[in-house]
């Protein structure tokens, strides 16, 4: 059985989870990557909808929900969602944690927050969640990870080391209160017997796994144009969401991985600042918003929307070597006379066929768009490709042809039932 990878191919909130979900009965291992409680994923089943933030939303699941050493993890928000989801009747025992996944401490939030108020119009557009903070420490080597958790003298020597830099910081730079490292290491340390039956070797047991034949799911957060090197940096998240993370977030090797799905909007969005070449700011804009209910599952931010960039999601789909596309949210397209999509950019005169390297020449990029015809019937219903419109399947067809990649699964509602499959994605 496969290793597989489901990333997304624009800026996050693609629907990663629904597809995810949609693996999930023939999945023994979920498996999340990277990021923080910076990212979510929603899931609707029987018209109840579940938002997880840092758990793999493979906990709704038979297999196992693990957490790779590449995600910070926020033990408040853990431990929360664990017991929101316990109470409702969802088994979380099986989860298992890398000892070596760094730990987001109270005062990597407090300077997430601080740091983006002192930046004012150059800010980033952070969740404020410590996620950025956390993976500097990282490469600091300076960080706390889960395994520190269990030596309790190393992890105060840590906590007091990494405030002796910090406090100077928020006291003499950002005007803020000193905090207390016996505090926040007390505060840690009270979950360290909670979280001890959960930690694990990951990257060992998942290559066991492997040649078990079992199947691995590897379920990054955010997305391709917000990873920190392949990114529309400045304006991206703090870790690397692409495919190559799963192998360096969770101890695995490149040659494991058979199958990447990218997972793509019918439309576009993105939160925080940056870079978004088919941005709407009108009534359109707002229309997708309310129709897509486009609000960040972790911070209800409204999300930016815009028409479908093809150049956005055949970069990623390259970049990834994605062997399939999943499209969500083709629902929301539903009423409008026509839907214009994105084929090329202007950029100061000249047509570019291609997404730009240059991040100068994507701030200056106007779209051209082709307009298809759009389609009135409610497609939620459909179950077989051959069942949506006519108009409809003319959309879907074209925007395979502007990716050049093969567009296996469509989502027509939010409902976990609500999924057309045109190709197996194991197959």
């Amino acid at each position: 059985m496969p290793g597989i990878v489901v990333i997304g191919t624009q800026w996050g909130d693609e629907g990663k989870g629904k597809c995810t979900d949609l693996l999930g009965d023939r999945t023994d291992y979920t498996v999340r990557y990277s990021g923080g409680n910076n990212a979510g994923h929603t899931i609707v089943v029987n018209d109840e909808k579940y938002a997880m933030h840092l758990l793999p939303s493979g906990v709704l699941n038979p297999g196992v929900p693990v957490i790779g050493n590449g995600v910070v993890i926020d033990l408040d928000v853990l431990f929360g969602e664990i017991e929101d989801l316990t109470a409702r009747g969802i088994d979380l025992s099986r989860l298992i944690v890398s000892a070596n996944a760094h730990i987001i401490a109270p005062y990597h939030r407090t300077l997430d927050k601080v740091t983006e108020r002192f930046l004012g119009k150059r800010k980033i557009g952070t969740t404020g969640r410590g996620v950025g903070p956390t993976y500097a420490d990282k490469i600091n080597r300076m960080g706390i990870r889960v395994q520190d958790l269990l030596d309790e003298t190393l992890l105060r020597d840590k906590v007091e080391a990494a405030l002796q830099q910090k406090n100077h910081l928020l006291v003499k730079i950002y005007n803020q209160r000193a905090i207390d490292a016996n505090e926040v290491a007390d505060h840690l340390l009270s979950y360290a017997d909670r979280l001890r039956p959960m930690i694990r070797d990951v990257g060992r047991e998942l290559n066991e796994a492997l040649d078990a034949g079992k199947l691995v799911l590897f379920e990054g957060a955010q997305a391709h144009h917000l990873d920190i090197d392949h990114g529309t940096y400045p304006f991206v998240t703090s870790s690397n969401p692409i495919a190559a993370g799963a192998c360096t977030g969770t101890g695995v090797g490149p040659t494991r991985i058979d199958r990447i799905i990218g997972i793509a909007k019918a439309y576009t969005t993105r939160v925080g600042e940056g870079p978004f070449p088919t941005e709407l700011l009108d009534a359109d804009g707002d229309r997708l918003r309310e129709a897509g209910g486009e609000f960040g599952t972790t911070t209800g931010r409204p999300r930016r929307c815009g028409w479908f960039d093809p150049l956005v999601v055949e970069v990623a789909s390259t970049f990834n070597g994605v062997t399939d596309i999943f499209l969500t949210k083709l629902d929301v397209l539903t009423g409008w006379e026509k839907i214009p999509v994105c084929v090329a950019y202007d950029i100061d005169g000249q047509r570019v066929d291609k997404y730009p390297v240059l991040m100068s020449d994507l701030v200056r990029a106007v779209p051209v768009y082709e307009f298809m015809d759009g389609w009135t019937e409610d497609i939620s219903e459909c179950r077989t490709f051959d069942e949506l419109p006519a108009n409809t399947q003319a959309y879907v067809r074209r925007l395979e042809e502007l990716i050049g990649c093969r567009i296996s699964g469509i989502g027509v509602g939010p409902g976990r039932d609500q999924t057309i499959t045109v190709h197996d994605l194991l197959d």
